[in-house]
């Protein structure tokens, strides 16, 4: 597909509802409102095309953001259209699109380092989703490196930008759930770290209480585990 088909096509796709729900999210600027199931169909039918996802970024719409996220194929994101791309988040959702692109890229670590403690919402939450996602790539963080982490959450999290702490939850829990050392030392902090409070504006959505939620899954990988067997 060419820009101009996909643009019509989000274009087309696009509904008052969405754009309401999306709002509510914290997307403030150009948008259609297209839902994730026809993004999905979408993304689907065009498959990996970089070129395309550079050119989708570049018209600033956030539902073609969301979709070049999903079309970009990381081997070929640069280090200057990361940083670029990084640069321009300005909401939770296209923060996360854009940190799964970037964990199977080359500039993952780097990306972490520079901005894991930054005072930036996006980009220190975007660092953290970093971690979650790299724990299974192949140049992924190794358990030491995860360990090493889990005291640079405690102290920071409560003075972290908003949904930066909530990508720190969600790291806690997936260090927490690779064994049971691992998932001690998540225990202990979390017991010193307390409620992290986030503030997830006009929706519904929560703050996963980290220990409770370790244990539902890995409650929930047992039970798939004993259905093999």
């Amino acid at each position: 597909m060419t820009y101009e088909e996909v643009m019509d096509a989000l274009e087309a796709a696009g509904t008052a509802q969405c754009r309401k729900i999306y709002g509510r999210h914290g997307v403030n600027g150009e948008m259609f409102g297209v839902s994730y199931s026809a993004l999905g169909k979408l993304e689907k039918k065009i498959k990996k095309d970089h070129d395309l996802a550079v050119e989708l970024w570049n018209s600033g719409n956030h539902d073609a953001r969301v979709l070049a996220a999903k079309i970009a194929e990381p081997t070929k994101v640069t280090g200057k259209q990361a940083d670029k791309w990084v640069a321009d988040l300005d909401n939770y959702i296209l923060t996360d699109a854009l940190s799964g692109v970037l964990t199977r890229s080359s500039h993952g670590r780097r990306l972490f380092k520079k901005w894991h403690a930054s005072k930036s919402e996006w980009k220190c939450a975007l660092a953290w989703n970093l971690v979650t996602g790299n724990v299974e790539e192949k140049d992924g963080f190794t358990e030491d490196e995860l360990e090493e982490l889990i005291p640079v959450i405690e102290e920071r999290i409560h003075s972290a930008p908003n949904r930066a702490r909530y990508s720190m939850v969600l790291v806690l829990i997936r260090i927490g759930i690779i064994n049971k050392k691992l998932e001690k030392l998540v225990t202990a902090a979390s017991k010193r770290i307390g409620k992290v409070e986030v503030d997830h504006g006009e929706t519904s959505c929560k703050t996963p209480e980290i220990v409770p939620y370790i244990k539902k899954v890995k409650d929930h990988e047992a039970k798939k585990a004993a259905k093999k067997n």
